[in-house]
């Protein structure tokens, strides 16, 4: 494919360095030439210098010939203009990054696809949704949703008292077969390599495990791995920033007790009028004193979400220390996810991962409606819909040449989320979610196509 990326800074680099780890044909345009300077050096991709919104520029970045322009610039209004542009240029899809949500709230009072933007993104709305679907599942690290749960991936360390640890796949499912899950990738504690579990998988002690569940077997893996669910009232949130804002306001209209600290007097009284059912304190969040003052102890959750990831990190170290259940951290060093298990964070999330993976699913062939990759771990988990011409459309899921690299985890249809075994046919119009490692991608798409 051959995309233009406007705007090489975390987002846009993020997303050129994955794309050019694939071979795609990419072009980064950026008026700053610093910013633009790092990438030419490390990546093997087309850098252009000036104003993305210039027809000029569009024009030597060959625009009308392009499959895909992403405007993720900081500047909304650029972003906006030049998807605009590019559609009127000739590109085939636009995707568009924004801060004001309003534009995905009132969607169906203004029509952005008929106006030539395919996709509207918000990297501090996916934060904010990502922090609210780790707080409801609060004993796992990571989570994410299909269909609006009708299947759900879960990630999870096993603790050493879980049952199935030392145990094989295949042996933890002849022990507990009525069990409503589907293990889905695995990464060795103290490793990098990420396995897709097969059936003569041993889990270990300290394993990183995804599962692919569906709503009632998210209680029955709370069991089996040990975790303990708990109920999450009480949200402490270290910075005023656009995700702690858009955290604060969201948890408090689904009735949490809020308490979010600023450092800057201005910004924390402005909040205090766009946030009246959060309690709202000016103060430094590095301190111990205060944040001992401020009750720390009682809280369930504690978030943060500050402009600086070592200030994140620390706190939530300080917290974690008082016996908090759940410690999340905003970062932006992509080299810090590999420390979150070890140094005792409960999660790590990021803007520019969550970003990508909400671009990605553009980029991949096939009809895929969702797409994760899942945090320090070399796989991703696509969900696709069954076209009729589709390879796998009318097949037993044991009958399919289905690489080593890949496995299905469950299958949407109708609505409702099945856990699919070898048994299981797949039809047209059914939503089969796939986890794979990169090497395994083309023939998965393949077969999908």
């Amino acid at each position: 494919m051959k995309i233009i990326i406007a705007g090489a800074g975390e987002v846009g680099f993020h997303l050129a360095k994955l794309l050019s780890y694939e071979s795609q044909d990419i072009t980064l345009i950026d008026s700053v030439k610093e910013s633009l300077s790092y990438a030419d050096t490390h990546l093997d991709i087309r850098v252009l210098k000036g104003d993305a919104t210039s027809i000029s520029v569009l024009q030597d970045a060959q625009v009308g010939r392009s499959d895909l322009v992403i405007g993720v610039t900081s500047s909304e209004t650029t972003n906006i203009t030049l998807c605009l542009m590019a559609k009127q240029m000739g590109c085939k899809r636009t995707i568009a990054r924004i801060s004001n949500t309003e534009f995905k709230k009132f969607r169906d009072v203004v029509d952005f696809k008929r106006l030539g933007i395919d996709e509207l993104i918000s990297p501090e709305e996916l934060a904010a949704q990502e922090i609210q679907l780790l707080l409801n599942k609060s004993a796992f690290n990571d989570t994410y949703e299909f269909e609006n749960g009708a299947l759900i991936m879960v990630g999870v360390s096993l603790p050493k008292a879980a049952p199935f640890v030392g145990k094989s796949v295949k042996e933890a499912a002849q022990i507990f077969p009525e069990l409503h899950f589907m293990p889905i990738a695995l990464q060795r504690t103290g490793t990098q390599y990420t396995l897709i579990p097969r059936g003569d998988t041993v889990f270990k002690e300290g394993d990183q495990v995804y599962f692919i569940t569906c709503k009632d077997g998210v209680d029955e893996l709370y069991k089996l791995t040990g975790m303990v669910k708990r109920d999450i009232k009480n949200v402490m949130i270290l910075g005023g920033s656009k995700v702690g804002y858009k955290t604060a306001r969201d948890l408090c209209s689904k009735k949490f007790n809020v308490k979010l600290i600023e450092k800057n007097k201005d910004k924390a009284f402005d909040l205090a009028d766009e946030l009246p059912d959060a309690l709202i304190i000016n103060g430094d969040g590095r301190n111990v004193e205060l944040l001992e003052e401020e009750s720390l102890e009682s809280m369930d959750a504690f978030i943060a979400v500050t402009g600086n990831s070592e200030t994140n990190i620390m706190s939530c170290l300080v917290a974690k220390s008082k016996n908090i259940k759940k410690t999340i951290a905003l970062v932006e060093n992509m080299d810090y996810f590999q420390l979150s298990h070890s140094i005792g964070i409960d999660t790590l999330i990021n803007k520019k991962l969550l970003a990508a993976n909400n671009i990605f699913r553009h980029i991949r062939k096939g009809e895929v409606v969702a797409l994760t990759r899942l945090n320090n771990l070399n796989a991703e988990i696509l969900e696709f819909i069954v076209k009729p011409e589709s390879l796998v459309n009318g097949r037993i899921i044991k009958e399919l040449d289905f690489p080593r690299e890949a496995t299905i985890g469950g299958v949407i249809k109708n609505g409702e989320g099945i856990i699919a075994l070898g048994d299981f046919k797949i039809q047209q119009g059914d939503r089969v979610v796939v986890c794979c490692l990169p090497s395994s991608i083309p023939k998965i798409e393949k077969m999908f196509l």
